[in-house]
């Protein structure tokens, strides 16, 4: 592979070695780069300044390498980022959802980066700010807002921020009426809480050190957190926990789960000095999720063989699984998603060859009727609801051509009704575009999924540029949805798809079990095949694919690196999951003991070891010719540590045998989901999308 020209030359930093080793079922692993992990990790996740000067040294070397190599775009990332901005209406708003006497909503003032939580009368009138997201963040490096949440009164406010990108979230109150915020501040909490029936207390998660909800607790309004309520303690740090409430408010639901196996406890709303029920016991591979039905709870699982799940009741006053009846039987290949109880009607979102779709259950007749869409590719979201004994459910659709629509729909009357069109200032005609929805023949045989957008005027003749996205882990499915920032690079000639590999639920939950653990190298030969597909299909040539992906996704990124990287001419890589080997062996990280299920127990299990190190993105480093490649990264992630993009952008450059440069830019200031306001967001798609436009030699368009 050829260096690529557009990028001047300038040497890199070169991190100092300090060798080490690790031995593991016989096996020994030899890293120069471990240094790179600080040893306070967690207190350095609650406060930056404490990293140690050496690291700190190491990354703003980076930032200033990849500062002189992006220099030239810097005019393209402002065109970028002032486009992307002008397709965002700056004072949007949501569509407000009622409650009781208030309707609730949120929305953004001009030029505002956070959200602003209000409410109108029912039935329509002026607005009263309940919070303002902006106000809060001032004076902030970083600020995200977590859960928000009213108390069934309507009088107080449940409402939390994170101002580290650590994911140590606060919680506060509110007072609504006088705006000011209670004494009560608790921190270390995962982010939302839940009020009991008398308005008076809420549960919520504590997180511990190492960033895990180990309990769940119950803090009476005015008292000291100290004197919190110990409702439920999970011991076992496999598993995550969260509390949740009903929408009558009637049960406290603690949700316990891995990536395969989950279990619940309830307990009424109005004691919160009860002890939680147990409905059904963890069992290895019994997943099952509740859902509100007045006088008994519907029950979403996979018991009894139902691969893509089946929906069952249980009598809420005894919901133990002797008592479950089925409601919904299971069927192969159609994947029940979730479900929505209401007073009349049940709502499921489910997938059916590889596209969502909303039915309709009627409760007393048991009829079902399915809302019609006519797109090649498209978007489903269920919107939820405040209310319970109500005709009305709320829905949202896109596409990739087509604004995001929301619509409530009476599922009495079956009309349909178009609240809101996402508005798109500087104008969107979807008659310029082309969405497809294309298969690619894996090795295998199997089919995998594509969704594709690009300009009707763009030629398919082998010459286009073309951003491939992938994700393909933890079943997550990727929408063909509606996303404004797409066109300044479609509009700019280059063609959008996202590979629907193996490891996400897109066909099915089997389609899921066959991209993790020992099957997981599927999930990567899947995205290649897909490039392959689509350069003989002249979408694009290798040279012009540009490869991205974030998280899990990032870890997809550089084992494509490693196994194919003649196929592609640059590699973007967002917090990239690629130690992956190391860190599932380090049971001290926050998320590794509830990742063994995805992944594989390599301190447990050889197997499990071998095939890890067999496609851990770290570990496979070659003398190869990668194509350009950036990694993106936060400080304070707690999920993807910023020392496995430091250690693998290091053994890049050690290794390669191009000449392409490796760039790392590290949010000094963030975590996981980088910037935190809407607008610096933006900034970082832009530069992104200007290393794309630059590797793909589209950067001097206007």
């Amino acid at each position: 592979m050829t260096k690529n020209s557009a990028f001047p030359t300038v040497s890199p930093p070169t991190p100092e070695k300090r060798p080490s080793t690790d031995t593991h079922h016989g096996i020994t692993r030899f890293d120069d780069y471990a240094w790179l992990r600080a040893d306070n990790w967690q207190e350095v996740f609650r406060d930056p300044s404490l990293l140690d000067p050496s690291i700190r040294a190491q990354l703003e070397a980076e930032n200033a390498y990849q500062l002189k190599l992006m220099a030239d775009t810097a005019e393209l990332r402002t065109r970028l980022f002032k486009e992307m901005k002008g397709r965002i209406k700056e004072d949007d708003s949501s569509v407000p959802m009622k409650d009781g006497p208030y309707a609730y909503g949120s929305s953004f003032k001009l030029g505002g980066e956070q959200p602003r939580y209000f409410r109108t009368p029912r039935d329509g009138g002026g607005e009263t700010i309940l919070l303002d997201g902006d106000a809060e963040a001032e004076g902030k490096a970083y600020f995200r807002l977590g859960g928000v949440d009213h108390s069934p009164d309507h009088g107080k406010l449940l409402w939390a921020f994170d101002d580290k990108g650590s994911e140590f979230y606060k919680l506060r109150v509110r007072n609504l009426a006088d705006g000011n915020d209670l004494a009560d501040h608790i921190p270390d909490t995962g982010g939302s809480g839940v009020w009991n029936a008398s308005n008076d207390g809420f549960f919520y998660t504590r997180l511990d050190a190492n960033h895990r909800p180990s309990k769940v607790l119950f803090h009476a309004l005015g008292q000291d957190q100290d004197s919190d309520r110990l409702i439920y303690e999970e011991t076992d740090h496999g598993f995550f926990m969260d509390v949740e409430g009903t929408r009558g408010n009637q049960w406290i639901m603690i949700g316990i789960n891995d990536h395969e196996t989950s279990e619940y406890r309830v307990l009424n709303a109005s004691d919160p000095f009860a002890e939680p029920k147990l409905i059904a016991p963890r069992e290895i591979g019994l997943q099952y999720d509740l859902e509100e039905g007045g006088d008994i709870f519907f029950i979403l699982t996979n018991a009894d063989g139902a691969k893509d799940f089946k929906i069952m009741t249980a009598p809420a006053a005894d919901p133990v699984r002797a008592n479950w009846r089925e409601l919904v039987a299971h069927e192969p290949g159609r994947l029940i998603l979730s479900v929505i109880g209401f007073k009349d009607h049940i709502v499921r979102l489910e997938r059916r060859e590889g596209l969502p779709r909303i039915v309709v259950h009627d409760r007393k007749s048991g009829e079902e009727h399915l809302l019609s869409l006519d797109e090649e590719a498209f978007s489903l979201g269920l919107s939820g609801s405040y209310e319970y004994d109500t005709e009305i459910m709320r829905f949202s659709y896109s596409s990739m051509t087509t604004p995001a629509q929301v619509f409530d729909y009476n599922m009495r009357t079956r009309e349909r009704v178009l609240l809101k069109t996402q508005e798109v200032p500087t104008g969107h005609d979807p008659d310029q575009y082309v969405t497809r929805r294309l298969m690619a023949p894996a090795d295998d045989g199997e089919l995998v999924p594509i969704s594709l957008l690009h300009h009707r005027d763009t030629p398919l003749d082998g010459s286009a540029p073309l951003l491939l996205y992938g994700y393909g882990s933890y079943g997550i499915t990727i929408p063909a949805a509606f996303n404004t920032n797409w066109f300044s690079l479609v509009d700019r000639g280059i063609v959008f798809a996202i590979a629907h590999v193996r490891g996400g639920k897109d066909k099915g939950y089997g389609w899921y079990d066959d991209g993790k653990r020992q099957n997981k190298m599927n999930t990567f030969t899947d995205f290649i095949a897909v490039a392959r597909h689509l350069v003989a299909e002249r979408y694009t040539s290798h040279e012009r694919i540009v490869a991205q992906g974030g998280s899990a996704g990032g870890m997809l990124m550089g084992a494509i690196a490693n196994m194919a990287p003649e196929l592609f001419g640059g590699i973007i890589a967002e917090v990239p999951f690629v130690d992956v080997l190391t860190t599932m062996l380090d049971a001290s990280l926050p998320l590794t003991p509830p990742e063994w299920p995805e992944w594989g127990n390599p301190i447990a299990s050889e197997a499990d070891y071998r095939t890890i190190a067999a496609y851990s993105p770290y570990d496979n480093v070659a003398a190869l010719d990668y194509p350009p490649i950036l990694a993106l990264a936060g400080l304070t992630d707690p999920r993807v540590t910023y020392w496995e993009p430091a250690k693998w952008v290091a053994r890049l450059r050690e290794r390669k045998r191009s000449d392409n440069p490796v760039l790392f830019k590290i949010n000094m200031d963030s975590g996981h989901a980088g910037a935190s306001g809407r607008f610096s967001r933006l900034e970082e798609i832009a530069y992104t999308y200007a290393f794309a436009l630059k590797v793909t030699g589209k950067a001097d368009l206007p």
